[in-house]
């Protein structure tokens, strides 16, 4: 890593894990997998997370993908994972950033209506005016109409999982372009199908 520095990679990854809460986890876990288009991505899967890299809208849409795929049986399915870009040295997998911008999983995930809650936060490392930053990302997703209100530590969004995706991926990408060669992580954790919702 001597001699690295952030934002040198323009590479996208995620590391996610998708949580269904039924006994047949494993089924739903691989289920959502295989129905996925990966091609377009580098992916590695272990028993903890599975890590995808690559174009920052091949990187959504296989998250969004997996989520909406292990959600849409009605299973409450949790989504927890760590959006990068400009990370130091990832490089591994870069032939993946000459894909073409099809996204492969968008007409299956837009034939699916999942209502889904998400947490997000924006972390603009090494920039000073983070805090306007994300100020700036909260301001979109209230255009987008799926800003609900700020929670400690975070920011809610409330929608279809289509719309609440679309509003992770470009509060993301804003964000990366808002310093040159930024260095952004984002957290995001995204429910679907909870039974907490029913009881409100």
């Amino acid at each position: 890593m001597q001699g690295l520095s952030c934002g040198t990679s323009n590479i996208v990854g995620v590391r996610f894990a998708v949580y269904p809460m039924a006994d047949n986890f494993v089924e739903i876990i691989k289920g959502a997998l295989k129905d996925t288009d990966t091609s377009k991505v580098w992916m590695e899967t272990d028993d903890v997370t599975t890590c995808v890299r690559g174009r920052s809208e091949h990187v959504f849409d296989v998250a969004k993908a997996v989520f909406v795929q292990a959600a849409k049986s009605g299973t409450h399915v949790v989504f927890n994972g760590t959006f990068s870009i400009g990370c130091p040295g990832d490089s591994e997998g870069d032939t993946y950033m000459s894909e073409n911008d099809v996204r492969l999983n968008e007409e299956a995930s837009r034939k699916e209506a999942v209502e889904a809650a998400s947490h997000f936060a924006l972390y603009p490392l090494n920039n000073p005016d983070y805090m306007q930053v994300i100020a700036d990302q909260a301001a979109l997703a209230e255009e987008h109409g799926t800003f609900t209100k700020g929670v400690h530590y975070a920011s809610r969004l409330d929608g279809d999982a289509n719309d609440v995706f679309r509003t992770l991926e470009e509060a993301f990408v804003r964000a990366s372009k808002s310093k040159e060669r930024a260095h952004v992580t984002m957290t995001a954790a995204v429910s679907a199908n909870s039974p907490s919702t029913k009881n409100k």
